[in-house]
């Protein structure tokens, strides 16, 4: 009860912020008539709203908790990272965004290897059974979950900060409250919600910035540490880890912005082209907002904080204390960090539950019932992802990157060079993730990462194989020209 009185203002923006979760789901559920309903909210979005959820879905626990608390451990050269997401935010609302929408809408694709499918293998031979279909489609479902268990275990830590429950407790906290309102609503809930919970991760960023700062001695504190000699290396370009590997964790961790399947579905429910110019100033701006309000807390952690041995205790750590945060924007923020929690939780969710059911489950066992099964999905990877993050393999941030590496050099080719050039095969997109994930695993295995990240050779093995093998087979007849017109 002194709990309940003390903090009676998060209680209060908790207990709010949960029943429109919940508001939406039933409208999500009401507006969910048909699967491409569900899935992508009927392809009838505005650019407003798919440029916020677009946002919201990216800067989850991820930025507010993995990549806020790097700085503190790489230095000023982090902000690359932040530069990188900006940019690569811009690219993929202009290279990737319209073209994919109107392919996706001209063959009637829900999920990613519906897109691979429809793009790579000839009409005559294309079924839910084509390895293409299947193999890209395992890949997502994997992914999907590593990058839950790394949100999971953001949002699991600052409960158990703030609430003064164990870590169990507090990650089931997160999987009731998510799993609920995804699983009901579908797409149209996630997107509703997401215009709250972007709005409420903007001004918890800036929230944070500010106090962090004033806290620190303000925000030309930061020159202390460049006088200090053991801070020197946070202001050195190889000081808290070798550049070539910083570029690679910026480059994995943003070409998600292009491939992720998270975050490309937002435009298959654009509604037209207008929508798409419109959403690309509003993604950027939102997303800029937040990485560069976020990514120096870490630096200034160093005047405000002793012993880091997690970063990813940082940010719960100074949300908790007094001489840092009053009273009510520590309430404050523990809501908007949860809502940047679960506007990823419910993409990444949604997504994968999708792809597991449409081109895993459905092709080998056909079901009238298609919401049900994919809405059951979505509980089962739920409950999947929490259990393994109770001992997740890594911290957020290391977790979250590898996942964008694979992403990267499983689809960087067939999605970004199959949308602009007209050569390329299934046996082509197949060869290039065979290719990708192999290097990446043994540039992994043997060390070499410690040198130069993983994903420059992978990625390029995977764009050298989609090309060698595409330039020797014939591209299929009207399929690159007919998407591109409709």
């Amino acid at each position: 009860m002194a709990w309940i009185t003390q903090h009676w203002f998060a209680v209060v923006l908790l207990f709010g912020y949960t029943a429109v979760l919940l508001y939406n789901a039933v409208l999500g559920r009401r507006a969910s008539k048909e699967l491409a309903d569900y899935y992508v909210g009927g392809r009838n979005m505005g650019g407003l709203a798919i440029g916020v959820s677009f946002f919201a879905t990216f800067a989850s626990t991820n930025s507010y908790i993995g990549h806020a608390g790097k700085g503190y451990a790489y230095g000023l050269p982090w902000m690359v990272m932040a530069i990188s997401l900006v940019i690569f935010t811009f690219l993929s609302w202009r290279w990737i965004g319209p073209p994919l929408r109107r392919f996706a809408s001209r063959w009637d694709a829900l999920t990613l290897p519906d897109y691979l499918g429809s793009r790579f293998v000839p009409q005559d031979r294309l079924n839910g059974r084509h390895p293409l279909r299947f193999v890209s489609a395992l890949v997502i479902v994997f992914a999907s979950l590593l990058y839950l268990i790394a949100i999971f275990k953001g949002a699991g830590h600052l409960f158990q900060q703030f609430l003064g429950v164990s870590y169990g407790m507090a990650v089931a906290i997160t999987l009731i409250v998510v799993m609920l309102y995804t699983s009901i609503g579908g797409f149209v809930s996630v997107v509703r919600t997401d215009l709250i919970q972007g709005g409420m991760m903007v001004l918890g960023a800036m929230t944070i910035f500010y106090f962090v700062t004033d806290a620190a001695g303000g925000v030309g504190a930061i020159t202390q540490l460049a006088e200090l000699p053991e801070s020197e290396f946070l202001f050195e370009l190889n000081g808290g880890i070798p550049f070539l590997v910083l570029m690679g964790i910026s480059l994995s961790g943003s070409l998600k912005l292009l491939v992720d399947p998270r975050q490309i579905s937002r435009f298959y429910a654009l509604k037209d082209e207008r929508a798409a110019r419109q959403g690309i100033w509003v993604a950027v701006i939102g997303l800029a907002v937040i990485q560069f309000c976020i990514f120096p807390v870490g630096l200034y952690a160093h005047l405000l904080l002793e012993g880091v041995t997690d970063t990813d205790l940082i940010v719960p750590t100074l949300v908790n204390d007094a001489d840092v945060f009053p009273l009510w924007a520590a309430d404050f923020l523990i809501v908007a960090i949860v809502a940047a929690a679960m506007s990823s939780m419910d993409s990444v969710l949604l997504v994968a539950a999708s792809t597991l059911y449409k081109n895993i489950i459905e092709p080998l066992h056909p079901a009238q019932q298609q919401l049900r099964w994919t809405r059951a999905a979505v509980i089962i990877l739920a409950v999947v992802a929490a259990i393994l993050a109770l001992n997740p393999p890594g911290d957020i941030v290391e977790i979250t990157i590898f996942s964008g590496s694979l992403y990267a050099v499983c689809f960087f080719p067939a999605v970004v060079l199959g949308l602009h050039w007209m050569k390329g095969t299934a046996t082509a997109v197949l060869a290039s993730m065979a290719a990708g994930v192999l290097v990446l695993a043994v540039w992994m295995v043997t060390g070499l990462r410690d040198s130069l990240h993983e994903v420059f050779p992978a990625l390029l093995a995977s764009v050298a194989v989609y090309v060698v093998v595409s330039m020797n087979q014939k591209p299929l007849p009207g399929v690159f020209e007919s998407s591109r017109k409709s």
